[in-house]
């Protein structure tokens, strides 16, 4: 009989994708399916970098992203029990940064941390930075070497993987201190997708970063045609109401399409 089928290994880091997807299923995240108009945004990064400064796009959005949550911090608080919150000064954001490891490229966690007082430059350098370190395929997080008990990780059966997901979420210090209070996905600078996409997270919150195409936009009684980003952004409703959460999504669309923080760079 002819071999028509081949096997190929997960990586160990999808692993870890697998168990926060399962466990993210349980968390009461709203969806919220929006569009940024990033037109003159776009045109202040390009202008920028004509004066030798180049801050890229996901760097900006996440120093944007800092910045509005220290305007509304309820918004990336965990649930400390039934009747509190715990809010943390600083805005750390997790990332996915895809390195190359023998033959394959696999998804490595990053937590940027203290975005809130980072410029969009800093930010740019850091995933630089990241991009460009060495990284052996025991290694599980980028900034730090894996310890032993990161590396076990992979070799326990499921069930004990979710079970520490589970636990972790109960203690929210530790927690923040692994992975932050922030998730960023970003698959639109991969390709051109006309659409968007619903991830899954176990953060507070988290944004799903998706293409920038585009599109016919109405302003005033004219049709211009505009830079649309996609964006899906997943809200913990247990930590925050409608009505805050419309004022923070009001902000973050002011600041994402006037540019903000681009020319605050320190260079």
């Amino acid at each position: 009989m002819t071999k028509n089928y081949r096997f190929q290994n997960i990586v160990r880091s999808r692993i870890a994708t697998i168990d926060t997807f399962d466990v993210g299923l349980r968390k009461h995240h709203i969806n919220a399916m929006l569009g940024f108009d990033v037109t003159e945004s776009r045109k202040k990064l390009r202008d920028l970098r004509k004066k030798g400064i180049t801050v890229s796009f996901n760097a900006w959005l996440i120093k944007i992203i800092g910045s509005v949550l220290q305007k509304h911090p309820e918004a990336s608080a965990y649930l400390y029990n039934k009747k509190r919150l715990i809010i943390f000064d600083d805005i750390n954001v997790s990332m996915i940064v895809e390195k190359k490891t023998g033959d394959s490229k696999v998804p490595i966690p990053l937590v940027i941390e203290k975005v809130n007082e980072k410029t969009a430059l800093e930010i740019t350098r850091e995933i630089e930075n990241a991009k460009g370190q060495n990284l052996s395929p025991e290694d599980i997080v980028l900034k730090e070497e894996s310890s032993a008990y990161q590396r076990l990780y992979y070799y326990l059966p499921g069930f004990l993987r979710r079970l520490f997901w589970r636990l972790l979420l109960h203690n929210p210090r530790t927690a923040y201190k692994m992975m932050g209070n922030v998730a960023v996905t970003s698959i639109g600078m991969i390709g051109k997708i006309n659409g968007w996409f619903i991830h899954r997270s176990v953060h507070p919150i988290s944004f799903g970063v998706g293409s920038i195409l585009k599109k016919p936009v109405v302003t005033g009684d004219e049709i211009h045609i505009r830079e649309i980003l996609n964006m899906t952004i997943l809200v913990d409703h247990d930590v925050i109401d409608g009505a805050p959460m419309v004022r923070f999504l009001d902000d973050l669309t002011s600041y994402i399409e006037t540019g903000k923080e681009i020319n605050n760079t320190n260079a």
